[in-house]
């Protein structure tokens, strides 16, 4: 299916139904595909198309438009809750009257220390103010890693995370607490809500090309050796040779 008899626009869509894109795993494909927006951070959406002007009370079309966010590379290695860089415009001495100028908001970064009880690891993570806020709202971090959705938690950290939290869950993991079963056991039931199976657990949060990667790696066989087929052919030749000898009938 070659991708130039197509706009430009549909090639990334396109080339998940050739290849090897095409035999990863089904459900992995359809965490790809959502398109869903993520929750607002930086502005409230109204959901109104039009509403009455308060002074002259007649209908006004409303201008319900995301403000754009750009996430920095770094984000991906900490828990910004969903917060980025806010791109405009500020007047110069706060004077309408002075020429605008360019102005990039950042959010105020925390290293914060949390714990996990699934992983039973301590983690040294920059946050921002609202990711405490949103693991206070949630009564702990497992429960927000786990909870929030890959669009909102927007980490490439937070999903490796999620997907170790998963695994762990899923295959009931032995060394969490080996020396207390019950408080084990106690962990595992505390998050049974989350569990699905393993197969599926080990590909949440992987990105595109890590999940070409280990789609080539499971398809690769090992080559195989020489001797092997040489004996092989050699067996079979000999079953075919002896079959095609005359049988000789013993006599009475």
């Amino acid at each position: 299916m070659p991708l130039h008899k197509y706009p430009p626009r549909l090639w990334e869509a396109m080339k998940l139904k050739t290849g090897v894109y095409s035999r990863l795993p089904q459900h992995y494909l359809t965490a790809l595909r959502d398109t869903s927006a993520a929750t607002p951070v930086h502005w409230t959406p109204l959901g109104l198309k039009y509403r009455a002007n308060p002074k002259t009370g007649q209908r006004e079309r409303v201008q319900d438009v995301p403000v754009p966010v750009y996430y920095p590379p770094e984000s991906q290695d900490g828990l910004w809750g969903g917060e980025g860089w806010v791109r405009g415009y500020r007047y110069a001495n706060n004077d309408k009257l002075c020429p605008r100028l360019k102005k990039i908001w950042k959010p105020q970064l925390f290293k914060r220390e949390l714990y996990s009880e699934i992983l039973d690891q301590k983690f040294n993570i920059t946050v921002t103010a609202r990711t405490l806020d949103l693991i206070d709202a949630v009564y702990g971090f497992d429960f927000y890693i786990l909870k929030t959705p890959q669009r909102d938690l927007n980490s490439k950290f937070g999903m490796d995370l999620k997907r170790a939290m998963l695994l762990r869950l899923a295959q009931r993991d032995t060394q969490l607490y080996p020396d207390d079963p019950s408080q084990r056991e106690k962990i595992y039931n505390k998050y049974k809500q989350f569990e699905i199976p393993a197969e599926e657990a080990e590909w949440v949060g992987l990105s595109l090309e890590e999940a070409v990667e280990k789609q080539r790696l499971l398809e690769r066989k090992d080559p195989e050796p020489l001797y092997k087929t040489c004996v092989d052919n050699l067996v079979r030749e000999l079953a075919i040779q002896r079959l095609s000898e005359p049988q000789l009938v013993e006599k009475d």
